[in-house]
């Protein structure tokens, strides 16, 4: 998680800056947002400073009731060293006390056109997911049939090439070797591709190439909600893979536990068709199906049958 600098807010929503244009360095460390009208009633002793202040209808009508020597004072508390930036909502008329304060204190003052809660529900989203945990693994993301498959292994066990037969075969291709995570929510993981390695797929002897311009637009996408893992690994004659797949793996990635499957490469096995079967066998589960388990309940049953008879 790295902070956002203001600046990066004013060129996402446009905002008009007042004042403090040379401070747009700042840094916004919480997707909190705070409407600060008990600050101008006077309670500081909670005053979240660090979070984005924000000033709407509600509280600029009460401000301009309170005594003049007050609204310097309660705008002087309001501008503290650690504020990012104070925003205006509705387009409203900045007072003059908080242009002050704001010049002596360096922090910047914003407006936008928008309604107090449009402001605040799109600042918290973005804020949410640029400040969310991130984490980097090396693997390959790619959205088959709506699932984001994230395929993990050793180098050179063939995860690009099983990209690139996924790609063939229509699917979309997020990231290639280095795919950055980022947990938006208590379970929910979305991962995309570094800006410098973003549409790019690298296939050894071939070297790097361009999926988008080779297989179009609709060959790749910017960012996959991570539903499953496909971790690839040498086949070995003395360990036991699960052949029913009623044992289920997990993953923690962050905080977040993510189903994985493990599958053994060896030569005449088909990699992408796996991967590609696994997606619409994950699929199928979150719809409530689930074949080992339905097979596993008639081999009970059938031997329950056959027991019976026996008697």
């Amino acid at each position: 998680m790295s902070p956002i600098k203001v600046k990066e807010l004013v060129e996402q929503f446009n905002f008009e800056v007042i004042t403090g244009e040379q401070y747009l360095e700042r840094t916004v460390t919480t997707s909190d947002i705070s409407r600060p009208g008990i600050e101008l009633a006077g309670y500081f002793t909670y005053y979240p400073a660090e979070r984005v202040q924000l000033l709407g209808k509600t509280e600029l009508t009460f401000f301009s009731g309170i005594d003049p020597e007050d609204k310097v004072i309660r705008m002087n508390r309001l501008c503290q060293e650690e504020t990012p930036c104070i925003c205006i909502s509705r387009g409203l008329n900045v007072p003059d006390e908080l242009i002050q304060a704001s010049q002596t204190y360096n922090v910047p003052v914003l407006r936008s056109p928008l309604a107090t809660t449009q402001v605040i529900s799109k600042l918290t989203n973005y804020l949410e997911s640029r400040l969310a945990p991130s984490t980097t693994m090396h693997g390959v993301l790619v959205d088959i049939y709506g699932i984001g498959v994230l395929i993990t292994g050793s180098s050179g066990i063939g995860k690009s090439e099983t990209a690139l037969e996924l790609v063939k075969r229509g699917h979309r291709l997020v990231a290639d070797d280095n795919v950055i995570i980022r947990q938006t929510a208590e379970d929910i993981l979305i991962g995309h591709a570094p800006e410098l390695i973003r549409h790019l797929l690298e296939i050894r002897g071939v070297g790097i190439i361009n999926v988008m311009t080779l297989f179009g637009a609709g060959a790749v996408r910017n960012f996959k909600k991570i539903a499953i893992v496909c971790r690839l690994e040498n086949w070995d004659q003395n360990k036991q893979y699960d052949r029913l797949g009623l044992d289920e793996e997990q993953l923690e990635v962050l905080d977040a536990q993510i189903p994985q499957i493990t599958v053994p490469v060896r030569p005449g096995r088909n990699l992408a068709v796996i991967v590609e079967v696994a997606a619409m066998n994950f699929r199928l589960k979150r719809m409530g199906y689930n074949a080992a388990e339905a097979f596993d309940n008639r081999l009970k049953d059938t031997i329950l049958s056959e027991d019976n008879e026996e008697l």
